[in-house]
């Protein structure tokens, strides 16, 4: 089969990428991504040509490196969130060796990682990246780092760089970084506001529902809604994260679940670079407002099956904000027994930024 669609994958992949875009409403940004997008593309297409690797793959990676953002409006983690958004997609397709899809993701997942050398197709749609941001806007400002990659990169496609003026940066901090930052250390207490205010609007599990939509938006699969249904406890706390200025992954890099799911949050909080899972009464211990809190055994037989953000600790109860009360489809703040089912709780050092130094290796294989 892989055969037999091979020459037409790129046609493929750019109908794929319409249809993607058709179901936007914003006009002005369908524009602005079949220019980005189809740039990229063209660029990275070029680059191998010229680094004698398989234009065809370099190409498919450029239509899609920015996939996630397009689909979702989010502009957090291109990278590992459009890898992680197109892998079912490409999988379905059943056009591409695990080896193909491998490649494609990590070029995808690595695109903003400028300080590090990876693969062939890694550095293309790095490169492919800058240089449609030149072509596209040549009064932004580069950094020295990406001035030399984009000299380079002239320099290959037979373009004098005499001719070529970049901006570099004069200060190192960009503006999406300071907003990231902005306010870091409130952000568990702005959490709970945020977990006590969705919450209490009782939003309903259903794809009517608004507020459900927004909850779900992060996961662009189109089944989503059917994923998640009666089990959004997870999702829940990430929206409420994402909100509140802790900017996460959908899926942290090389893990076999993404943060919708109960047990990929206590993995998260188990890893070295967090360590922020902590034990009731555990050297003094004791869960405060914007504190999250995983049951276990609570609705079911299966271990850390919920999940919640606390709002206040008052004796022998907790007052907590969650999606999907009881597995009722419906967000509720309530009270819960302090003593009863409750595996541990994640409490997120103000500081932390999520920041990947690992090698990513995709999952393909479910």
């Amino acid at each position: 089969m892989i055969s037999e669609k091979k020459l037409k994958r790129v046609e493929l992949v750019r109908a794929l990428v319409l249809e993607t875009l058709l179901t936007t409403v914003n006009t002005s940004k369908n524009e602005e991504a079949l220019f980005n997008l189809f740039g990229v593309s063209s660029f990275a297409s070029l680059l191998a040509i010229r680094r004698q690797q398989n234009s065809e793959i370099a190409a498919i990676a450029g239509l899609l490196h920015d996939f996630y953002f397009y689909k979702t409006g989010i502009k957090y983690f291109p990278g590992p969130n459009s890898a992680d958004s197109v892998r079912p997609i490409l999988r379905s397709t059943q056009i591409f060796t695990d080896e193909e899809l491998s490649v494609i993701l990590r070029s995808i997942f690595y695109q903003k990682d400028k300080h590090r050398v990876h693969g062939p197709y890694e550095e293309i749609i790095k490169d492919a990246i800058l240089i449609q941001m030149y072509v596209q806007n040549p009064e932004d400002l580069f950094s020295d780092i990406e001035i030399n990659r984009l000299q380079k990169g002239f320099v290959e496609l037979g373009i004098p760089i005499e001719q070529v003026e970049v901006k570099c940066k004069s200060n190192r901090g960009t503006i999406n970084k300071r907003t990231i930052n902005r306010g870091t250390e409130d952000r568990r207490l702005n959490l709970a506001e945020i977990a006590e205010a969705v919450a209490g609007q009782r939003v309903m599990g259903i794809p009517e529902d608004e507020g459900y939509r927004e909850i779900c938006k992060y996961w662009p699969d189109s089944d989503i809604y059917k994923v998640l249904e009666s089990n959004w406890c997870a999702a829940f706390v990430y929206h409420c994260c994402m909100q509140a200025g802790i900017i996460l992954p959908i899926r942290y890099p090389n893990h076999s679940y993404r943060l919708a799911g109960v047990g990929a949050w206590l993995d998260w909080a188990q890893l070295p670079e967090t360590n922020f899972l902590y034990q009731d009464g555990y050297q003094g211990f004791k869960p405060k407002r914007g504190d999250i809190v995983i049951f276990e055994k609570l609705l079911s037989d299966n271990s850390h099956d919920h999940i919640g953000i606390v709002l206040a600790c008052e004796g022998n109860r907790l007052l907590v904000a969650e999606g999907n009360k009881d597995n009722k489809n419906f967000s509720s703040v309530f009270y819960r027994d302090r003593e009863h089912c409750i595996y541990g709780y994640i409490r997120i050092d103000d500081s932390y930024q999520f920041h990947f130094n690992g090698e990513y290796k995709p999952i393909v294989s479910n």
